[in-house]
């Protein structure tokens, strides 16, 4: 009786509450019962306002006080004034004592370190101080919150050793330091922190060594999170019953474990990023709740048995970035036609064969990843059956035969990405119905034919990538209303007729690759100053339409992101074509240009003098050409140039290498009348005047396709991340990345030289033909770029 009171008394009053206390406890206290439920109406009507105000315990309120004293709050959200615990932000108190039962902080920007003060708040029931900038170590004091439940300290700086005083915290149900800088061991008492503890979670900090066998013992745990740390060694077959392990982003090592415990409990598995080998166990198949598993970025081999079967629960199911082999599994789930799954990554393996139609029947699909595998056949005519798809990878392969017309059946489609295969046929005219998609890349086939005018009905496409094929014919201005278009790449086509200035005036365009295809006539005078919104220092970006920041809600919280992530760089690349005339003064007046390939051209004239204003400028690549006159000095004053090829012309005159041009040093063969002022230290003998004579130059070759002739002697890039995960394109619930990237072979050298432009984290090489999705094009810092 004595706790109804109190229960009664922390809450306002119920007209109810006689009624159902008295149903709890029937008729034997009836009497005793009507008086107090008497009293109590009398006594809260004639204190209505008894419970609206809380006074914050005197105690508890300086303790808070001199914990708020020692902290910097830049945007003063600690506002804490008076004695009502109502006027407190992040406050709360108990209606009966006024002591303080729960502190959230989260995201205050706090920052500075935790006084032993707030340990003074001994009933404290839950303790959010996450996202904010603390730092120091966790005090030991943190025992005396006796009552502690939930405590959050996440998304911090704190460091140093966890103290072992957390132990006697025995009603913790709820402990997060996960995003801190925490790099010691996990400590060996772990598995005496309270057993009713069901969320443990330390990922995003430096722990190292192995999981302490006292983890296992730890049986109330549900969650366990420890990922993104430096943990090592096997991974134990934990003996919880666990509904959640992330131990992704470590350096666990061995072969996987069955985790029989949780057969029946656990929902989210996510090892990826590890050093597991061996394959996948049929065990792990057999865990009837699975939500989410991704194994990728491990060294699994083998193939997988035709007994895998997971059930129909599964929503996420990634072993990508593995080494895989043998056929696609024919069936992957119980019962494909009611199966939940949206993504499905088994990209970057070794499988071969056919795709499964079965694959057609997961009618909730909305990824799939088969890329960067041996896989081959055609496309399955049924794809169009996944109404739900929206992104669709199968780059990387040896598939066959044409697009199917099928495919327009996926009307949700946002990304239709099939380069790096054996595809022909032409463009189907039908795939205007697909007018949600935003990212086309069917480059490095054998697509030919011409660029259907119904194509235009794309109109949210952001990302077209046609190159290497043999595409033809004059490109239509009916491509216009592609208005949200940002990269445009069609080169090494058979594209003929002269440039249009629609081309350059999409007012969200960031890259432009013509390049390799036989355009003809002038550049056209004052295009570059009509349209090409490269003269703010940046491109322009589309208020409507951000490039493909899609996010579509998963199951479990999680987010399907779809990210074809253009750097800021800006390029126009129009090498290698049948171009004459001069360059247009408006070209070389974009401030936010930062590549600029001309080369394998037919143009004359001189070289524009307004070149102050391209200060975003990198390389800058005019060879092989028929430009005259002198160098400009200004030149040499752009301050961002790395880059420079002005050979093969009919330059004249005399340029100075101490101005700045001796970062250039084959910038100028093959110019017989030009004058290079050489110093004593660079093999000129003491500052004479080095002049070349111009070698003939061999007959201009075309390549009919992507394996034949040698293309433009440069190199640009556009980095594309395309990641998804949580799915660069990137498209998951994880956070890696796939990087597409754009990259021409070297024509008419004597060696096979490999050059480098570093715009992305990734090293990779341009020696060979285009890898439209493997990294970033970059030129050594170390080697000079050479004329040739």
């Amino acid at each position: 009786m004595r706790n109804l009171f109190f229960k009664s008394m922390e809450a306002r009053w119920d007209p109810d509450f006689c009624f159902k206390t008295y149903r709890i406890f029937n008729s034997r206290f009836t009497p005793l019962f009507l008086l107090f439920c008497l009293s109590f109406s009398t006594l809260s009507s004639s204190l209505p306002n008894v419970f609206d105000e809380i006074t914050l315990n005197i105690q508890d309120r300086a303790s808070l006080l001199l914990f708020k004293s020692q902290l910097h709050d830049p945007n003063q959200r600690l506002s804490w004034v008076g004695s009502s615990c109502t006027n407190w932000t992040g406050v709360s108190c108990s209606r009966w004592n006024g002591r303080v039962l729960a502190l959230n902080l989260t995201g205050f920007n706090l920052s500075g370190q935790l006084h032993s003060s707030l340990c003074k708040l001994s009933f404290l029931e839950t303790l959010y101080l996450s996202h904010n900038n603390l730092d120091g170590q966790i005090p030991d004091c943190f025992s005396s919150f006796w009552n502690i439940k939930i405590l959050d300290l996440s998304h911090n700086m704190f460091s140093g050793v966890i103290p072992d005083t957390l132990m006697k915290l025995s009603r913790l149900t709820q402990l997060d330091f996960s995003h801190n800088l925490f790099d010691q061991m996990l400590p060996y008492w772990i598995g005496n922190f309270s057993m009713k503890l069901e969320k443990l979670e330390m990922g995003f900090n430096s722990f190292r060594g192995g999981i302490p066998e006292g983890l296992l013992h730890l049986k109330s745990l549900k969650y366990l999170g420890l990922s993104h740390n430096n943990f090592s060694g096997d991974l134990p077959d934990f003996r919880q019953a666990l509904g959640h392990l992330s131990l992704e982003s470590n350096s666990f090592s061995g072969t996987l474990p069955c985790l029989s415990s949780s057969v029946e409990s656990l929902s989210f598995l996510d090892l990826a990023e590890n050093l597991l080998e061996g394959g996948v166990p049929t065990c792990i198949s057999s865990l009837r709740a699975l939500e989410h598993l991704n194994l990728s970025f491990n060294h699994l081999t083998y193939e997988i048995s035709p007994r895998f079967l997971f059930s129909n629960r599964l929503v996420v199911l990634d072993l990508s970035y593995n080494q895989l082999s043998g056929y696609l599994p024919k069936k992957i789930l119980d019962s494909p036609e009611k199966s939940g799954l949206i993504v499905l990554d088994l990209s970057h393996n070794q499988f071969s064969g056919e795709i499964p139609p079965d694959f057609t029947e997961l009618k909730s699909l909305q990824a799939l990843f088969l890329s960067h595998n041996l896989l081959t056949g055609e496309i399955p005519s049924r794809i169009g059956n996944l109404t739900y798809l929206q992104v669709i990878d199968l780059s990387h392969n040896s598939l066959s035969g044409s697009i199917p017309l099928n495919i327009v059946g996926c009307f949700q489609l946002l990304a239709l990405i099939l380069n790096n295969n054996n595809l022909s046929g032409e463009i189907q005219p039908e795939l205007d119905a697909l007018d949600s998609l935003k990212i086309l890349d069917i480059s490095n086939n054998k697509i030919s034919g011409e660029i259907p005018l119904t194509l235009a009905g794309c109109k949210s496409l952001e990302v077209v990538d046609l190159s290497y094929n043999n595409l033809s014919g004059p490109l239509n201005d009916a491509l216009t209303k592609w208005s949200n278009l940002r990269y445009l790449s069609l080169s090494h086509n058979k594209f003929t007729g002269a440039l249009a200035i629609w081309i350059f005036m999409f007012e969200s365009i960031q890259s432009i690759d013509l390049s390799g295809n036989k355009f003809s006539g002038d550049i056209p005078d004052g295009i570059f100053n009509l349209s090409l919104h490269f003269n703010n220092g940046e491109a322009k970006e589309n208020p409507k339409a951000p490039l493909l920041d899609s996010k579509f809600s998963l199951v479990m919280g999680d987010d399907l992101h779809l990210n074809y992530n253009l750097s800021s760089t800006v390029t126009i690349d129009l090498s290698d074509n049948l171009l004459h005339g001069q360059i247009p003064e408006g070209l070389f007046g974009l401030h936010g240009l930062e590549y600029l390939n001309l080369s394998y051209n037919f143009l004359d004239g001189q070289i524009p003098t307004n070149l102050e204003s391209m200060w975003s400028l990198k390389i800058l690549d005019l060879s092989h050409n028929s430009l005259s006159g002198e160098v400009p000095e200004n030149l040499s004053g752009l301050g961002n140039l790395t880059h420079l090829n002005l050979s093969f012309n009919y330059f004249s005159g005399i340029v100075n290498k101490t101005k700045g041009y001796w970062r250039f040093s084959g910038a100028f063969a093959g110019n017989p009348n030009l004058c290079v002022e050489s110093s004593g230290g660079d093999g000129g003998g003491g500052g004479g005047c080095l002049t070349g004579k111009l070698p003939e130059e061999p007959e201009r070759v075309y390549e009919e396709g992507k394996e034949d002739g040698l293309i433009s002697g440069w190199l640009f890039s556009v980095s594309a991340c395309v990641s998804f995960y949580s799915v660069g394109v990137a498209l998951f619930c994880s956070s890696r990345s796939r990087n597409f990237m754009f990259q021409t072979k070297s024509k008419k050298r004597e060696e096979d030289e490999t050059s480098i432009v570093k715009v992305g984290e990734k090293d990779v090489s341009t020696r060979g033909v285009l890898d439209g999705t493997d990294g970033v094009v970059k030129m050594s810092e170390d080697d000079n770029y050479q004329g040739s």
